[in-house]
């Protein structure tokens, strides 16, 4: 028969099903999971079959990373030839077809292809970074697909969350409308500690992309011309290669920051030292960064640099150091970036009185005299808190005088408490409704590039949509996307970021506890042990200590992510040895059941000798800071075994 669809009316007479007509009516086709969690998705029929040949019609604004990333998902879906056009004057769709519509909210043709596909108008279809998204199978095969977003970036994201409704020659069929609640949302590479290589940089842009983060801050404390030779040239490789992160950028729709950070040595009253700050960030700019930030963190404000300065602002002082930055600001914001016209973002900055809400003088002179248009970072009311709450932020943004940044202190891992941990917990203790305080949030990561990725999937989820976020959710998703989709090495995942749990502060008490679901099996043990139900206390138990043993394993050879593999692989050689310690105790004890003491004896000393080698495990020298013994559940799974010999 031949079609008489025309290219606007893509999905009609195209009621969408899996089984019969009545079928739909009882049954919803379960959602599929997309990271971030959108605003607003609805089942839209059953999935879409892709066939071997599938039509993409691009409108305006559909850029080329777009492009490419469509094509990349259909073609990881099944499709061996996908034929790109335009969408203007595009011929009929075909009966059994796949057609897929990418183009602007406000082109008409591409608005009523996603209303005849099933899909919703945005009640705000201007909003920033916002998109709306249809899938709907046809009757006999095939289907319609749009992608409409508010803008470029929109339209990317668009086809992220398409890449999370594929799956083996399918699509899911649903409605999505969706925006970002947080305007900026990503990382700020801050940390103390080896830097992270070019590659890992490159690879992680890749991944903000993957998980709408719009923002990346390049802040690395240990990069000598980001700090202590703040007034140098990059030398050409390095210039060449932050070329390269800015491009990697911009092909992720990721804006790149360039942050310089000049207060370890700046004079503020020196023309030579103002003339050479504004050169390196011209360089910067000639590389094609638009965003800047001047962080004046973990600097001392009781002393100056430079005699001029005391001789222009006074005996040093919380307000004349307040007022020195103020300057300095002020002039990049007005001479340097407004100069520079639209494109040029406003100027970050990180303030010295970082970590608290307290009124101070130093708060006072930059809330009064610092200009309106510059962001300001703020870490919480500590430099890790244990949580941030909307009150917290209110209060800042009072003592501020405006919305803050916030800086968030986690995954990093460059302090003490953090010694010899990978911080894997959810990301959580952020209150719902930040996103009405805030102008944006970024993630400290560890100097562990790809093992950050597990906070840094919760930050993304939480900054796009805070009200609706559920961090386990969220954790489990970080497996997921970690593993390639594969249940084993997720479930794998899982059980090993259990053992790293323990998310410190600078205090003496973590903010979040360590291996929780470990402690709780071995809670339940301990129950049914004192019930004197003890073989069924060693039965019950024996499962996960399995999957503690063959995790170590699974994760090198299943993970997708082979960069998470190799930061892991201390910690993974660790685990390997206490998993192995445990199921030697549970066996112990068995045949402690069967009264087998001498057998018993020789099970608990192998397990003790695999413990002491496991405590010999070192983080990788040179990649950590601070270097030192990994740990694994620590006050946990040790204390277990230390203490199950005694059990009788």
């Amino acid at each position: 028969m031949a079609a008489t669809t025309s290219p606007v009316a893509l999905a009609q007479n195209s009621t969408a099903h899996t089984g019969t007509a009545s079928d739909s009516a009882t049954a919803s086709p379960a959602l599929p999971t997309v990271t971030p969690r959108p605003q607003e998705m609805t089942a839209n029929g059953g999935p879409l079959r892709v066939p071997s040949r599938v039509r993409v019609l691009l409108g305006e604004g559909a850029d080329e990373p777009t492009r490419k990333l469509v094509v990349s998902v259909l073609r990881g879906a099944g499709a061996r030839q996908v034929d790109v056009k335009p969408l203007a004057g595009a011929p009929e769709r075909k009966v059994g077809e796949l057609t897929v519509v990418v183009g602007r909210l406000g082109d008409a043709t591409v608005t009523e292809a996603l209303k005849q596909a099933g899909g919703s108008l945005p009640a705000d279809a201007g909003a920033a970074e916002g998109y709306a998204l249809a899938a709907k199978s046809g009757l006999l095969g095939g289907g319609s697909v749009v992608l409409a977003g508010a803008d470029s970036d929109g339209t990317y994201y668009a086809a992220q969350t398409l890449r999370q409704l594929a799956g083996r020659r399918t699509l899911a069929g649903v409605s999505v409308v969706d925006r970002p609640l947080m305007p900026l949302r990503g990382v700020i590479e801050g940390f103390y500690g080896s830097p992270w290589t070019h590659a890992e940089r490159m690879d992680q842009l890749a991944f903000y992309g993957d998980v709408k983060m719009n923002t990346y801050i390049y802040a690395p404390k240990d990069d000598p011309y980001h700090r202590e030779k703040w007034r140098e040239p990059y030398p050409a490789d390095k210039l060449a290669e932050l070329g390269e992160l800015v491009e990697q950028a911009q092909a992720h729709h990721v804006r790149f920051t360039f942050a310089l950070s000049p207060g370890v040595s700046m004079c503020y009253s020196d023309a030579a030292d103002l003339k050479a700050l504004e050169a390196k960030l011209q360089a910067m700019y000639d590389l094609g960064v638009r965003s800047f930030s001047i962080p004046l963190d973990d600097i001392s404000y009781t002393k100056w640099n430079c005699d001029g300065d005391e001789a222009k602002y006074g005996a040093p002082s919380q307000q004349a150091a307040a007022q020195a930055q103020v300057d300095l600001l002020n002039r990049v914001q007005k001479e340097f970036l407004e100069e520079k016209g639209a494109e040029a973002k406003p100027l970050q900055m990180v303030p010295t009185e970082y970590g608290d809400v307290k009124e101070s003088p130093y708060k006072e002179t930059l809330r009064k005299q610092l200009d309106p248009d510059v962001e300001v970072m703020w870490t919480g009311t500590d430099v890790v808190p244990p949580k941030i709450t909307v009150e917290d932020a209110t209060k800042a943004a009072g003592v501020w005088g405006r919305k803050v940044f916030v800086w968030d202190n986690y995954p990093v891992n460059d302090y003490g408490q953090s010694e010899g941990r990978l911080l894997l917990a959810p990301y959580t203790e952020r209150e719902p409704g930040l996103h009405e305080q805030l102008s944006g949030l970024v993630l400290n990561p560890m100097n562990q590039a790809s093992a950050s990725k597990v906070a840094l999937f919760g930050g993304a989820d939480f900054a796009w949509h805070d009200t609706g976020y559920d961090a386990d959710r969220t954790w489990k998703a970080a497996a997921d996307y970690l593993a390639g989709g594969d249940a084993r090495t997720a479930r794998a995942l899982l059980a090993f970021f259990d053992t790293q749990h323990l998310a410190p502060t600078f205090g003496e008490h973590p903010w979040q506890p360590q291996a929780p679901e470990l402690a709780r099996r071995l809670t339940d043990f301990e129950a049914a042990w004192e019930a004197e139900d003890k073989a069924r206390a060693v039965r019950e138990l024996r499962p996960y200590a399995k999957l503690l043993a063959s995790a170590p394993e699974q994760i090198r050879d299943g993970v997708e992510d082979k960069g998470f593999a190799a930061d892991s692989e201390p910690w993974l050689k660790a685990l390997d040895l206490w998993a192995k310690a445990l199921l030697l105790t549970l066996d112990g004890l068995d045949a402690r059941l069967e009264h087998n003491e001498e057998r018993s004896s020789q099970l608990f000393a192998k397990a003790d000798e695999l413990t002491k080698e496991a405590e010999k495990i070192q983080t990788i020298p040179g990649e950590t800071r601070p270097e030192g013994p990994v740990r694994i559940a620590d006050g946990i799974l040790d204390k277990f075994i230390k203490n199950a010999n005694a059990l009788h």
